[in-house]
């Protein structure tokens, strides 16, 4: 953290005499320079390893910060990679290496993955018209949303992530609501509101229509259970297995669909192997290539709609005119940086130029988010750019 010293201007000849006592304290208080920050604990000592690849007094402070600061929400998990290497691991009360977090929306990545591996395939055409059947009648002007498309979140169908009251968002009505039984057919039966590839609109419900993509790719069959299966299977030889990311669950609707944008469930240490698969674009520990790199170049290039997005992916570009904060740090780290991010404070960090992936998972309110990344931003600046 940074401290900043106090700075007292000489008292003028002519001020009231009832403020020069006052002064003189400020004066010595300011001399003596900051306070002498307070000794780290045995448990904020003990997160940080022998491969911390940065001072580790400053990592464990750094660290620790995120647990112990006020305003920043309830840290519950961080993994810190530095180098291929972990540098840095801690948990909070009640959670611990086993715990599965929940991904929220940073499960839009992993899909994205997904539809990599099959466009790789050649199952899938990224700038074909999306194959959903129900787009393709005669005079349907949906017909000209591509893969693409979908996975920009520019589709230009009527996906309002949140609502007021809660019950009016889309992404409520589709998971817990009139969609909850089969959620790519009711997303996918949403009319336009623009044209497509006009404008960016995140939506969770784009990202369950790629998911429906993606198993009617891998099977022909309706029956739910084949659909799950089919999803499940693949994305564990294809994905979690190769990543030796064992703890892994993703969720499924009844209609068989992967809840493909907001519900998978992994360890902190699972979501870091994920941050690490990328950061590596695309390669596994070993050295085999899971997903072609030049998939992953294309998940963290600019949206020609939202240069702060990418395929499924946030990205550290300053973007003029934002409605809301900006979800990462432009002004703190290189715009190589992208990043997973979940609701209420889910993040997956990747710095490729510091060979640095971080993970944070916890709970906080939208202030607080603000607050946290600014904390997180300065673990990430004790790492060089390279």
């Amino acid at each position: 953290m940074t401290h900043r010293s106090l700075s007292i201007r000489r008292a003028h000849p002519l001020a009231p005499a009832p403020l020069l006592p006052a002064l003189a304290l400020l004066a010595a208080c300011g001399a003596s320079g900051p306070a002498e920050p307070a000794p780290l604990t045995e448990e904020a000592r003990a997160a940080v390893t022998d491969k911390a690849g940065a001072p580790r007094e400053q990592l464990a402070r750094e660290v620790d910060d995120l647990f112990a600061l006020e305003g920043l929400g309830e840290t519950r998990a961080v993994v810190v990679m530095a180098n291929g290497e972990l540098a840095a691991e801690r948990y909070g009360e009640g959670y611990d290496a086993d715990t599965r977090f929940v991904s929220w929306s940073m499960a839009k990545t992993v899909t994205a993955v997904m539809i990599g591996m099959l466009v790789a395939d050649g199952l899938l055409g990224l700038d074909a018209p999306a194959p959903v059947e129900l787009w393709q009648r005669p005079g349907d002007p949906r017909s000209a949303i591509t893969l693409r498309h979908l996975l920009q979140m520019r589709s230009g169908l009527r996906h309002t992530e949140s609502g007021d009251p809660p019950y009016e968002s889309s992404e409520v009505r589709m998971l817990f609501l009139d969609g909850r039984d089969d959620m790519a057919k009711w997303a996918e039966e949403q009319p336009l509101e623009a044209e497509p590839g006009e404008y960016f609109e995140y939506s969770s419900n784009t990202t369950v229509i790629l998911a429906d993509i993606a198993a009617d790719a891998l099977t022909g069959s309706d029956d739910p259970e084949t659909r799950r299966k089919a999803v499940a299977d693949f994305l564990e030889a294809r994905l979690f297995a190769p990543l030796e990311m064992a703890s892994m669950v993703p969720e499924f609707d009844a209609s068989g669909t992967l809840i493909g944008g907001s519900l998978m469930h992994a360890t902190a240490r699972d979501w870091a192997r994920f941050g690490e698969f990328l950061r590596r674009k695309g390669r596994a520990p070993g050295g085999e290539q899971l997903v072609p790199s030049r998939w992953v170049e294309e998940m963290v290039t600019p949206s020609p709609a939202s240069p702060h997005y990418g395929l499924q992916t946030w990205l550290n570009r300053p973007v003029e005119g934002l409605e809301f904060p900006h979800p990462l740090f432009p002004d703190r780290a290189s715009q190589d940086l992208f990043a997973l991010i979940g609701h209420m404070g889910q993040y997956v960090l990747v710095a490729p130029d510091r060979r640095l992936t971080m993970v944070r998972l916890g709970h906080s309110n939208g202030e607080e988010r603000r607050a946290m990344l600014q904390q997180a931003a300065d673990v990430i600046e004790l790492y060089p750019e390279r």
